[in-house]
């Protein structure tokens, strides 16, 4: 949600400090660790045992993460990156907001490496640009630099997707437009030494949009939605923040494509002042080549819409004459976020970030389901309460599990096999704020789980980068899919053979302390 941030409680560390030493070797060959396998990562902890430096291989033991705080269920901790070490709580003096991490997302190279192993980046959402990093050897992540920030107002959001081999980053900050970034520029560059910076300018900027709250793209098309348009926060672009189409099969030549801009929430301040004014603020979107069960729309392209008092189907087969074929609300509606269609596109599950705690009604985290599987009848089919009172946020869907990031509560992996029953049972979770679970926006906010190696990636607001990886033992009972012995490249295979064939590795899992 557009939100202040100001106001998100920071985790304070003590000044007592102890040690920590980790050996990757331990679980990697030199070979597998390619250069970085011999390094011992030493890193300090306060006396709460919450890290303020660097730690990796942190087993999921007896519901905790190795010697921090983190508590877990089902999921090892690779590393976690403190986001001073990238500059994430330092915006150079202009941000309005202060620092902080938001979106993150993933780009695997498919050019394999001089040993044969396709390298893995992670770009990650801050509030004075985009911090890259390689994280191929997920225990010891390498920062590359950042794409700046180049607004005059700065703001915590950014978003990112990809398609080509091209990074598409959209921001509120004023003026930002969506930059396009080519990755392979990332190849054969060396990690910026500690307290250091490499500044990486995008390649190119389309303008249009000025400013966005959100980006997705259709990576079997070739075309990116920039939605929540607007030029800051208050005069929306000339899709009145909704469906902004752009044609990036070409990535480094951007051209307009058409706009969907009826029918959906109020939005910005200029949009909803009169009764007969266009309402039509979309605040995140999924767009597929369909092929569900409904044979009037399998081949069309469809975007499922978060739209603030609803969910929405838009048919954008058509650029120039898109079409909202459904439009859905719901009980207890705050402010409908963001969702993710089921693999066989029969259910589009989506998270309400404000009706839980004060803001609203749910006592528990409250995720939204949707029977979609005739498109033009949608409708909602129920509501399954999480574990705790945290609220959600972003949430993507790899082989039957969900994978949710619900702000204080961390990472959660939730079983999407009984959907139809809105039953969504959490079979694992890594708890990136332990404080507390409270129905506050602090904690992580996105999270990316499609590396081939098994590595997930998650971003903590005022915290930073955590890699993590789930037990094989989570992934093989409760996935709809079979887990790999051996991932298509990437360092990380390795490990995922070395987790899955620990005898200890599971003995965390049970309820969280």
């Amino acid at each position: 949600m557009r939100r202040l941030l100001a106001a998100a409680v920071l985790v304070t560390f003590g000044m007592s400090v102890t040690a920590y030493a980790a050996d990757p070797a331990q679980l990697f060959t030199l070979t597998e660790l390619r250069a970085d396998a011999h390094k011992q990562a030493r890193t300090t902890v306060d006396s709460n045992g919450i890290p303020i430096a660097r730690v990796s291989d942190q087993r999921c033991v007896d519901g905790v993460a190795g010697t921090t705080a983190f508590t877990c269920d089902g999921i090892d901790l690779l590393s976690f990156v403190p986001q001073d070490e990238f500059g994430g709580s330092d915006p150079a003096g202009v941000g309005i907001l202060g620092g902080g991490v938001s979106d993150i997302w993933g780009w695997v190279d498919p050019e394999p490496g001089a040993d044969g192993v396709h390298d893995e980046y992670v770009m990650l959402g801050k509030t004075n640009g985009v911090a890259l990093f390689r994280i191929t050897n997920p225990l010891d992540p390498e920062f590359l630099g950042q794409i700046p920030n180049s607004s005059p107002a700065q703001l915590v959001w950014h978003d990112i997707k990809v398609y080509k081999d091209h990074a598409f980053i959209v921001s509120e900050s004023v003026q930002h437009g969506m930059n396009v970034f080519d990755l392979t520029r990332l190849r054969g560059l060396e990690a910026v030494p500690a307290g250091g910076n490499r500044t990486l300018p995008a390649d190119l900027n389309y303008p249009t949009a000025f400013a966005a709250h959100n980006i997705a793209i259709n990576e079997e098309t070739g075309f990116a939605y920039i939605v929540g348009g607007n030029t800051g926060l208050v005069v929306p672009d000339q899709c009145l923040s909704g469906l902004h189409m752009v044609n990036i099969q070409n990535p480094k030549n951007p051209v307009f494509a058409g706009c969907h801009a009826m029918g959906e929430g109020r939005g910005t301040a200029a949009l909803g002042i009169l009764p007969a004014s266009p309402v039509s603020y979309i605040h995140d979107t999924q767009c597929v080549v369909y092929r569900g069960p409904d044979e009037k729309y399998q081949g069309r392209e469809l975007c499922f819409n978060s739209s603030e008092d609803h969910m929405s189907i838009v048919d954008v087969t058509d650029k120039l004459l898109p079409v909202q074929v459904a439009k859905v609300t719901y009980p207890d509606v705050a402010y409908a976020h963001q969702g993710w269609l089921t693999a066989d596109q029969t259910h589009f599950l989506m998270g309400d970030e404000l009706d839980e705690g004060s803001r609203g009604t749910a006592d528990k985290t409250r995720t939204l389901v949707f029977d979609v599987s005739v498109i033009d009848k949608a409708r909602f089919v129920g509501a399954n309460d999480g574990e705790t009172a945290a609220i959600d946020h972003n949430m993507y869907e790899k082989d039957g599990l969900f994978y949710q990031s619900n702000y204080t509560a961390g990472l959660r992996v939730v079983d999407s096999r009984d959907a139809a029953n809105a039953n969504l049972p959490e079979v694992a979770f890594f708890d990136g704020y332990p404080k507390n679970d409270d129905p506050t926006f602090n904690g992580t906010w996105s999270n990316y789980p499609y590396f081939p190696s098994g590595t997930v990636a998650f971003s903590g607001i005022d915290e930073g980068l955590f890699l993590v990886r789930v037990h094989d033992s989570v992934l093989t009972e409760f996935s709809t899919a079979p887990v790999q012995e051996a991932p298509p490249a990437g360092g990380g295979k390795a490990l995922g053979k070395a987790l899955g064939k620990d005898k200890n590795q599971d003995k965390g899992k049970g309820k969280r302390p």
